[in-house]
């Protein structure tokens, strides 16, 4: 599992599909968004925690597609599918990986971003914590997409309809977290279902991922 998750970082380092594209995607939506709704800071400040959990929601589904895709063209997949190693394990490793080159980048880059859209003092702490729990349940939940849509050509518009509805309970209680947090709010109740929704993906989209995956290489 370790020389697997090294592989997929290593190739998403070298294909620019999953650090750098996934971080340029985020800036430029959140550089959009004052061209938007306009320049008034009260009103930035107050959609700034949504605005960033949208902008990161949207980053990663940019590589989600590559997940399976360069696998299945060259054969690894298959060669994955009759190695010891199980297929739960291929997709959890696919996880990881998608999270520490796409999502842990968007984590820590997110007070710098948030900056740009004046978000409250309060909310930087709340935004990070929220983005560091849930966006491993995004690439959890884009890993079953990837899964559904393997050797599907150009199924990468498929893959965001698929995934996206899935993501929208991790982007309200995710949003929801960084909003009360930068008001001073309590937020225990949507970080507990935020926490909730990672760690049931963390534990069931593996197995389901493999299930699909043997399906669709049958």
């Amino acid at each position: 599992m370790i020389a697997l998750l090294s592989r997929d970082i290593k190739l998403a380092f070298r294909a620019g599909g999953g650090f750098g594209l996934g971080l340029a995607f985020f800036l430029i939506v959140v550089v959009l968004i004052p061209f938007g709704v306009g320049p008034e800071v009260a009103l930035l400040s107050r959609i700034a925690a949504g605005g960033l959990w949208v902008a990161a929601l949207l980053a990663c589904l940019l590589s989600l597609d590559r997940l399976f895709a360069l696998d299945w063209e060259d054969g690894s997949l298959d060669l994955l599918a009759t190695s010891p190693l199980p297929l739960e394990v291929v997709a959890l490793a696919k996880a990881l990986a998608h999270w520490i080159t796409t999502g842990l980048p968007l984590v820590v880059a997110s007070p710098l971003f948030g900056l740009l859209l004046g978000l409250p003092q309060d909310g930087y702490t709340f935004v990070v914590i929220s983005l560091a729990i849930g966006t491993p349940a995004l690439s959890f939940i884009g890993v079953f997409g990837a899964a559904l849509t393997v050797g599907i050509k150009r199924g990468g518009l498929l893959l965001s309809l698929l995934v996206l509805p899935l993501y929208v309970p991790t982007l309200i209680f995710g949003a929801e977290v960084a909003r009360r947090g930068a008001e001073g709010l309590a937020v225990e109740t949507p970080l507990l279902l935020l926490a909730g929704i990672t760690f049931a993906s963390m534990a069931l989209l593996p197995f389901v991922s493999a299930l699909v995956l043997r399906i669709n290489l049958r």
